[in-house]
């Protein structure tokens, strides 16, 4: 058995990107052009903001086609357009299309703010802490995939997405410390919205995850994985645009 409720689907994945991302990306996008024609945004290259997309479309397709290929997600018959490989071309849009929303949403969020560089402080130990908070999480999920069965999804997740985030707490640490409350509201909305809008594509049948390769945790109906996988990439988009921000008066890193 799988999580999903029903065995088709009546809605498309187009659909969904159009309900759910198309609404949000307009309304960001006219906020932002607004905002950064008046120079409000200048400290975030817009270099930056369209290279992340173009980054995690190609890191993200061979991991997104082993998983459909390990039927770890699956579609129904009807809910796609067509496929590249094992992927359906609105999964590869959605590679796109969320760094551009979370990319949005926090240079939106760094614009209304006025921001104080705090002192470096304990950031020097909050880098290595991070750092290696995350590659313990790589090994954690090496060792899921290796064992398979129910926790392969989440050690697909985290052997993915964690070996990037260690080497930019690494690279970056001391940055992502100063402006820990800036990550916090960059990240956190946006996640939250994808869990939302995550938890109604599985309930319509869009997409689904299987049974046997997920822990069966849930948080209010959504797979703890699917949960766990919008935080860390939303990480992935904010602390990548961070990493670009200029910052005159911050120390280096």
């Amino acid at each position: 058995g799988r999580s999903g409720r029903v065995t088709f689907s009546a809605v498309t994945y187009l659909q969904f990107h159009l309900v759910f991302l198309g609404p949000p990306l307009l309304a960001m996008g006219a906020l932002a052009s607004r905002r950064w024609r008046r120079g409000a945004a200048e400290r975030d290259p817009t270099w930056a903001f369209w290279l992340l997309p173009l980054i995690a479309f190609v890191y993200t397709t061979p991991w997104d086609n082993y998983l459909v290929a390990n039927a770890v997600w699956t579609y129904p018959p009807g809910a796609v357009l067509a496929t590249i490989g094992y992927v359906p071309v609105e999964e590869y849009l959605f590679f796109l299309l969320q760094p551009i929303l979370t990319g949005l949403w926090y240079r939106l969020v760094r614009s209304t703010r006025t921001e104080r560089t705090a002192p470096v402080g304990p950031s020097a130990a909050a880098r290595w802490v991070g750092a290696g908070g995350f590659a313990a999480l790589t090994l954690v999920g090496a060792g899921l995939v290796a064992a398979g069965g129910r926790g392969l999804y989440l050690g697909l997740i985290l052997a993915w997405a964690c070996p990037v985030l260690a080497g930019m707490w690494a690279l970056s640490g001391r940055r992502f410390w100063r402006h820990r409350r800036l990550l916090l509201l960059a990240v956190a909305p946006p996640t939250v919205y994808l869990w939302i809008a995550d938890r109604v594509a599985i309930g319509l049948g869009i997409w689904d995850i299987t049974d046997a390769t997920r822990t069966g945790a849930e948080l209010l109906g959504l797979p703890v994985e699917e949960a766990l996988f919008f935080l860390l990439t939303n990480l992935l988009v904010v602390q990548g645009l961070l990493m670009f921000a200029e910052e005159p008066a911050a120390a280096p890193g």
